[in-house]
């Protein structure tokens, strides 16, 4: 918003967050005044506006589609309640999302956050099933990422806004649900304000011993935090556990340079939370 792009937010309970208070919208239990934060930042140079949007997926996801082709100087986001709804607009992601630039010469920009991982809430909710987004990632038709820092998120976004005339693509991000309140995730003010996107993240404590790692496991999303939590990890210390934070396109030259680090490493490993034809696995 100081930067000048403005922003629509829309989505199932996007107003006040899901399992996660976003405080965008405010409700005064007196007299019934709705205030929204973002609207009256006084550095901002653009508007903002969120909305919360019903459960047909497949019609919000249309019109947010077509918001977003005529509007494509604003940064667009819906997001999920839970990250497989988007199933429910399977037919406008094939038709109209991933083929826009092949299929009808449109360039949208339109950004999907999809809370994703197996978090305990029952099968309906089990999965985002990246899979499927990776199985329809060709000749650079969108971006796919999981993000594991408030930091990264926050980058990921920022650099969105920034290419929507330069390099329009849409986004798709796996936002872990989990991860919310989880201390890992936590960033400091100064990696918020400085700083950029980093596709894949380095296991800066491996790094600093490079010459005694025999293991790397790469890995993406929430799943880094179970690993580097496990109680095999104090023993293991001829291990890398390094993160992919852009799945698509593949960061290849970042995670080359991250492998070479090591240079008497025997084995890379992919490591993922879902079933083997479930998550990025047949893809990387």
């Amino acid at each position: 918003l100081t930067d000048g792009t403005s922003i629509r937010l829309t989505g199932e309970d996007v107003e006040r967050g899901t399992f996660s208070h976003r405080h965008a919208v405010f409700h005064d239990v007196n007299n019934g005044r709705v205030h929204v934060p973002l609207q009256i930042l006084p550095q901002a140079k653009a508007a903002f506006e969120v909305h919360n949007s019903p459960l047909t997926e497949n019609a919000v996801i249309g019109f947010e589609y077509g918001y977003n082709i005529q509007e494509p100087s604003r940064l667009v986001i819906w997001e999920a309640q839970y990250g497989d709804f988007i199933n429910g607009a399977q037919v406008m992601i094939d038709e109209f999302i991933v083929s826009a630039r092949g299929k009808w010469g449109q360039r949208p920009s339109l950004v999907l956050l999809l809370p994703h991982a197996h978090e305990g809430q029952g099968p309906d909710h089990a999965s985002a099933r990246p899979e499927r987004f990776l199985q329809l990632a060709a000749d650079l038709n969108m971006r796919v990422a999981n993000c594991t820092t408030a930091a990264q998120f926050f980058h990921l976004l920022r650099r969105q806004a920034s290419l929507l005339t330069v390099d329009p693509l849409p986004l798709v991000v796996l936002t872990p649900k989990s991860l919310l309140r989880h201390p890992l995730v936590a960033s400091a003010p100064r990696e918020l304000t400085e700083g950029r996107f980093r596709m894949v993240l380095q296991d800066t404590d491996a790094a600093a011993r490079a010459a005694d790692i025999r293991r790397i496991l790469v890995c993406t999303g929430k799943v880094y935090t179970d690993l580097v939590a496990a109680e095999q990890r104090a023993t293991r210390p001829d291990v890398a556990i390094c993160r992919i934070e852009q799945l698509y396109p593949v960061p290849m030259r970042d995670l080359r340079a991250m492998i070479e680090t090591y240079t008497n490493a025997d084995e890379v490993v992919w490591v993922q939370e879902e079933p083997e034809n479930m998550g990025a696995w047949e893809f990387i």
